[in-house]
């Protein structure tokens, strides 16, 4: 009486399981590619309302077309702010510009009272 030898087959298949273990990983990687939608602002919110801030990579801080430095940047906004804590400050900076340089903008916006808080990346175009 014959026996079927079952090495073989024990080896082909722990070797396709090897080979699955390894591509699966990168099967998945190429199928999730995201493609981000543009999108086109909408105004939801009053234009009085928001006050846009731009920061510059060469640490210039603009508000609405007048430039400022960090320093001379609290006193233009507590009169641009006045006693409107209903205000909502929009910091859009360079894709270049330290985090911290940005983060020294909310923290006096926050110290001035501003009801909320927002971030943006500012367009090529400008």
């Amino acid at each position: 009486m014959a026996e079927i030898n079952m090495v073989p087959f024990i080896d082909i298949t722990l070797i396709l399981l090897i080979i699955f273990m390894v591509m699966s990983p990168l099967l998945v990687q190429m199928q999730l590619t995201v493609d981000l939608p543009k999108s086109q602002s909408v105004n939801t919110q009053a234009e009085d309302d928001v006050l846009r801030i731009e920061v510059q990579k060469n640490g210039v801080i603009t508000v609405q077309n007048k430039q400022f430095t960090l320093q001379t940047l609290k006193r233009e906004l507590i009169l641009r702010m006045g006693k409107a804590n209903k205000k909502t400050i929009l910091v859009q900076a360079d894709k270049e510009v330290p985090i911290q340089q940005v983060v020294a903008v909310f923290d006096i916006a926050k110290q001035l009272g501003a009801a909320k808080l927002g971030i943006g990346v500012l367009s090529k175009s400008q």
